[in-house]
């Protein structure tokens, strides 16, 4: 595996995501949401279903890096649930790459972070978030490798 900066492997695997795996509602197509597009990465292309995606290389773990704070915060404070969720693992054991692909249709509110980047940060002092705890919530395992 080659690396690549977080950008370069999140939109590698949003587009995982939309190769790999059916809506969990209706079992039709995913396709990307546009670039930039506030908290959702993915759209079915037959039903309403949205879902944020998270690309990790690494094994399964409790600990995930969010996204900025501000736009999470604005919808959680306008009564809205976390938005439906994907986790993309890949790693590689014994030179064998490893995928898995976990599906969380709700991660409750106390399992998001929020800190703030270091005022020497590329992007000084702005606010992100973390899910914590995700290997004690349900999920769904939408592929593995």
């Amino acid at each position: 595996m080659t690396k690549k900066n977080n950008k370069e492997s999140g939109t590698i695997g949003e587009q995982e995501i939309v190769d790999l795996v059916p809506c969990p509602n209706c079992n039709k197509k995913l396709m990307l949401l546009p670039p930039g597009y506030p908290l959702y990465d993915v759209q079915c292309t037959g039903c309403s279903f949205r879902a944020q995606v998270k690309t990790n290389a690494s094994k399964p773990k409790a600990v995930v890096f969010g996204a900025g704070w501000q736009i999470m915060n604005k919808v959680l404070k306008s009564g809205y649930m976390t938005p439906p969720l994907f986790l993309n693992f890949k790693w590689s054991e014994k030179g064998e790459p490893k995928q898995e692909i976990r599906f969380y249709p709700f991660v409750p509110k106390k399992n998001l972070s929020n800190y703030k980047l270091s005022e020497t940060a590329r992007r000084a002092n702005y606010e992100m978030f973390t899910y914590k705890g995700m290997d004690k919530l349900p999920y769904f395992l939408t592929y593995q490798k």
